[in-house]
């Protein structure tokens, strides 16, 4: 029975391998590799910080998959809930200002979890989606404002802010501009100082500058902080010079950082704010941008005609019931709580690996959200993409940063992770570095 059942299993992996290389066009994917040996996992079940493959093997997701499984794999809630919602109304468009139930009662619950003023939100598919609605809406706010020569947006280097054409453009991460042949206009990346920023204005003219965007604490980009004081100046900067301030909370959004927002951590409330990722923990997409009451005001008050910008899945109300469950269960749980007091054990746990191996030249952290800093000792070799090997080989998804001449472990595990747990991760880094060296 066993032999039988492992067969059918094999047979089953080697079908949906086939059928892969035949038909499927992966997304940031090695396609050369694709086709030589088939997809390296194929995942069949999640729980909590757990995922299985299509051979039974059992991994923990250390980045919550793409730092979005926040309140872990497998749960009930938010399958019912769209099931619900599938039953009595699976879809209706919000354009010709038509709406819905649930669209309405998630942008109230935004606005009530939202620092600030931001109270207004236009809903995406997606954090791409998102941010080339931010931009599209800052450009679309100064021609409104009698001010079109502030199309200009500038971004920080290293960041990440999805892959649409604008996105892309804004996107601080070199390997993505390369994929094309050119990028959209009127994007500028600055360094990750307040003094790079000031430059940048006085070199190109407020005058031109519609809006900053940043993350709170860059993802992709290999998971860095902002300095002590960062995004106060920011604010002030922006607010003198009449540049709209965007925060990109698609990964920090909904707790990822041990408060609700990266924002909040810093007491800045910026005009625009884009969400995605945590709002669904991926049990749907959907992602948003949104506005201060202010800039809302003036959009209406300025309108002329249609606000000409909308999605098919703007506000689908099954990703929008979805939303409002996976919201109620970070609540009800209390997982932000949790996040900051488990971030304090994800520190801990990397201050131990430091102490056991040379080659860590730095952690860093902000709730659930680290990372950590190789050397290899030896030019121009990383040292993050063999540690993540030889963690997979352990029973662990990890992810290596390797952009800009970066060798960086990053971490963002699901909410639900316990102490146990954590030390389980820290332990495979442990014998996986040891193995890498």
């Amino acid at each position: 029975m066993q032999a039988a059942f492992k067969q059918n299993r094999t047979d089953l992996h080697n079908e949906l391998v086939a059928l892969d290389q035949a038909h499927f066009l992966h997304p940031t994917s090695s396609l050369k590799q694709l086709q030589d040996d088939g997809p390296s996992l194929i995942f069949t079940e999640g729980d909590g910080i757990f995922l299985k493959d299509i051979t039974g093997r059992t991994f923990i997701d250390s980045l919550s998959s793409l730092w979005n499984v926040n309140i872990g794999h497998g749960r009930k809630e938010p399958g019912k809930a769209a099931a619900e919602q599938m039953g009595k109304l699976a879809f209706s468009s919000t354009f010709s200002n038509w709406s819905h139930e649930p669209v309405i009662r998630l942008a109230a619950k935004i606005a009530s979890m939202t620092p600030g003023d931001l109270n207004t939100t236009f809903f995406t598919s997606g954090g791409s989606e998102a941010n080339d609605t931010a931009f599209k809406t800052v450009r679309h706010y100064w021609k409104l404002k009698g001010r079109p020569e502030k199309r200009k947006i500038a971004s920080r280097k290293k960041s990440y802010h999805g892959v649409a054409m604008g996105s892309t453009s804004a996107t601080g991460i070199q390997p993505f501009h390369d994929f094309t042949t050119s990028m959209a206009s009127d994007f500028y990346h600055v360094g990750n100082t307040v003094q790079a920023f000031q430059d940048f204005i006085d070199q190109e003219g407020a005058d031109t500058i519609g809006a900053f965007i940043a993350e709170p604490v860059q993802g992709s980009g290999g998971v860095n902080l902002p300095p002590e004081g960062y995004f106060q100046e920011i604010r002030e900067i922006c607010d003198r010079h009449d540049i709209l301030l965007i925060s990109d909370e698609v990964i920090t959004g909904f707790g990822r950082t041990g408060k609700m927002f990266g924002m909040d951590h810093y007491d800045v409330v910026p005009d625009m704010m884009v969400i995605a990722k945590g709002i669904t923990s991926g049990y749907a997409p959907l992602g948003g941008m949104v506005i201060t009451d202010r800039l809302y005001q003036e959009l209406t008050d300025l309108a002329e005609g249609n606000f000409m910008h909308g999605y098919t899945y703007s506000g689908h109300p099954v990703g929008c019931v979805v939303a409002m469950e996976n919201l109620e269960i970070i609540e009800r749980e209390n997982l932000v709580e949790h996040v900051h007091e488990m971030g304090l054990e994800l520190l801990k746990g990397f201050k131990w690996l430091q102490d056991q191996h040379t080659c860590i030249k730095s952690y860093r952290g902000l709730g659930l959200l680290g990372a950590i800093s190789l050397d290899s000792g030896i030019e121009g070799e990383t040292l993050a993409p063999k540690v993540v090997a030889e963690a997979l080989k352990r029973g662990m998804v990890g992810r290596a940063i390797v952009y800009h001449g970066q060798d960086t472990l990053a971490f963002a595990p699901p909410f639900v992770i316990t102490k146990e747990q954590i030390q389980d991760m820290i332990t495979i880094v442990h014998e996986s570095l040891l193995a890498a060296k």
